[in-house]
């Protein structure tokens, strides 16, 4: 047994509270050490039953000392760990627990004060705890997160709905490639416009890059917050656009910048102005005066881009002030989440406090950070509801875009994301596969259609809430930024049909069977290296669904494990006698079990 391998905290994401009644324990040892693993637990002032039969009680032990023994799940496994699982419901809603492990060969248990031949049985003090469910510290994410599809929109280049209202210098729409500095005039009467194109697709969230007043076509330079970028409209015309949204079933996510303003601000010019007596020193990190740019910056600033220096967010006032940002918004337009930009690198006690401002006004409101690594210390239901799930976009690229992993390293890399947050958080967690900040989907391909449309299905039967960059939907393509942030062409002939109703019709799908987005559980059933192909199970206790990759470029005969009878292929529309089937290279089958 090697036990050097085997780790446990009691704290997330190894245990946390699901819910007012369960509490889920995850258990890691190493890869094919350990033949089972029983969870010994109990509540810490009442080790005893009126009832023997339910225990394993032994009667030359005190009677207070019979405890319960359920076998874990092994859920899944990568190149380092098994992964073991258990829900418990303790019935007074608190718990004292351990691990009895078996290699075939020996036992052991496993506790807090570490390794013992037997469980002890004179002080419940050696055994992990969960001192109590308090409802306060449950995990609780907006419920509707789960069953939405969301679309990115990079306003200047969705759609030009009123020229009226173009940036100098707007270029004509699509008429060249986009650069860092051009515009399109892309705004808020052209998604009004294009309503039914998104409605058609079946998206039911926008995630909208920044709105705000700024000087750049893609405004992550803000200088008010309050009030909205004139090329894109008024603020009557954008609460005309939300309401819309809104009556169409569309949430709508606003981007903020919190972390940095734009050089233009007014608040930084006083400081460029006024030096040590400007007002606003305090609310910037800087080192000297007067304030200089070259050969770097003398100021903190977002990387080391001159024009976004970095604001002070334990400031009183300034917090203040972005409290009722966070507030105005929701309030006073019905949005229905924010995204936060660079949301790692602002303080932990401001994300807390804005948690509290934009759940007073809406505790619906969905609150997403962009953290591009391991994200724990904002997930434990005091900041954030979810981040950006980049693990999932790399792992998801590396296999079926760039040719980089196998099918078993996807696996591993797949179980490590699951494996990194709570199930709660995984439910509601923002999946994508690019963005504005990446190379597009379908170029990091190499223009593979076939090696997209697994990409897409991928994202849209696996656990969380899913995200299409606008135009992937009919192939756009671009490198990374500008490349990826091209016009929407509105052109059928640059649109491909087929890719549209493709994904339309994996987005229906997830609507249509809620086990393929968060009502199942995730396994993979079969991982085939020779063949570069994998089946993913989707089941609950009623129905079992199995996803069917093959990422290779001949044809492939796959067969579930553990799984014979008749079943129908839901995206190909038709019924199977057989769950063996034959898959052409580079698709996909998803498969409902009779």
């Amino acid at each position: 047994m090697m036990k050097e391998a085997i780790y446990h905290r009691a704290m997330s994401p190894f245990v946390y509270k699901y819910d007012r009644e369960t509490i889920h324990i995850r258990f890691h040892t190493k890869r094919g050490d350990i033949e089972s693993v029983d969870l010994i637990w109990n509540d810490p002032y009442d080790w005893h039953a009126e009832d023997p039969a339910m225990w394993n009680f032994d009667p030359d032990k005190p009677s207070y000392w019979r405890t319960y023994e359920t076998p874990m799940e092994k859920i899944g496994f990568d190149d380092a760990y098994d992964y073991w699982f258990i829900a418990i419901k303790p019935p007074f809603r608190r718990l004292r627990y351990g691990f009895r492990l078996n290699d075939g060969q020996e036992t052991a248990v496993y506790t807090e004060k570490g390794w013992f031949e037997e469980k002890p049985l004179d002080d419940t003090g050696y055994y992990f705890c969960v001192p109590f469910i308090n409802p306060i510290d449950i995990f609780h994410a907006p419920s509707w997160v789960k069953d939405t599809v969301w679309y990115q929109i990079f306003p200047d280049r969705f759609a030009n709905g009123d020229a009226s209202l173009n940036p100098e210098e707007t270029l004509p729409w699509n008429s060249t490639e986009p650069t860092t500095t051009n515009f399109f005039g892309g705004d808020f009467q052209g998604v009004i416009d294009h309503i039914d194109h998104l409605v058609e697709l079946g998206i039911t969230g926008i995630y909208f890059c920044p709105i705000f007043k700024a000087t750049t076509n893609h405004k992550y330079d803000t200088l008010d917050y309050m009030e909205i970028d004139p090329q894109f409209g008024t603020k009557e015309k954008f609460k005309e656009m939300v309401d819309l949204l809104h009556e169409n079933g569309i949430k709508v996510m606003l981007d903020a910048v919190f972390n940095h303003v734009g050089y233009h601000h007014p608040w930084f010019q006083d400081v460029v102005e006024n030096g040590p007596s400007s007002e606003y020193r305090d609310w910037f990190y800087l080192r000297e005066f007067p304030i200089a740019t070259e050969p770097k910056p003398n100021y903190d600033t977002f990387a080391f881009e001159k024009n976004m220096p970095k604001i002070n967010t334990e400031h009183p006032e300034l917090k203040a002030y972005l409290l009722d940002v966070a507030r105005y918004w929701v309030e006073e337009f019905g949005i229905d989440g924010w995204r936060l930009d660079v949301a790692n690198e602002v303080d932990h006690a401001f994300w807390r406090d804005f948690r509290k401002a934009v759940k007073a006004a809406n505790p619906e409101a969905y609150i997403l950070g962009e953290i591009w690594h391991d994200a724990q210390p904002w997930l434990q239901g005091d900041q954030f509801d979810a981040v950006m799930n980049y693990p999932f976009t790399n792992a998801s690229l590396n296999y079926f875009a760039l040719d980089r992993t196998t099918a078993s390293e996807f696996r591993n890399e797949l179980t490590r994301v699951e494996m990194m947050n709570t199930m709660n958080v995984n439910e509601v967690t923002f999946n994508l596969i690019d963005s504005h900040d990446t190379p597009r989907a379908l170029t990091r391909a190499k223009g593979h259609k076939g090696k997209f449309k697994l990409l897409m299905t991928s994202m849209l039967t696996y656990t969380g809430s899913p995200c299409i960059y606008y135009g992937d939907e009919i192939g756009l393509e671009g490198e990374q930024d500008p490349g990826c942030r091209r016009c929407m062409p509105w052109d059928e002939a640059e649109e491909d049909r087929n890719l549209f109703r493709y994904i339309q019709k994996l987005i229906q799908l997830r609507k249509d069977h809620p086990v393929l987005a968060n009502a199942g559980s995730y396994r993979f059933n079969l991982v085939d290296d020779a063949n570069n192909a994998v089946i993913i199970e989707r089941c609950t206790k009623d129905e079992t669904y199995l996803v069917y990759f093959n990422n290779s470029d001949s044809a492939s005969k796959l067969n579930p494990l553990g799984y014979t009878g008749a079943a129908t292929d839901l995206l190909h529309d038709r019924d199977l006698d057989s769950l063996e089937i034959e898959l052409a290279p580079f698709s996909a089958a998803i498969l409902k079990l009779k």
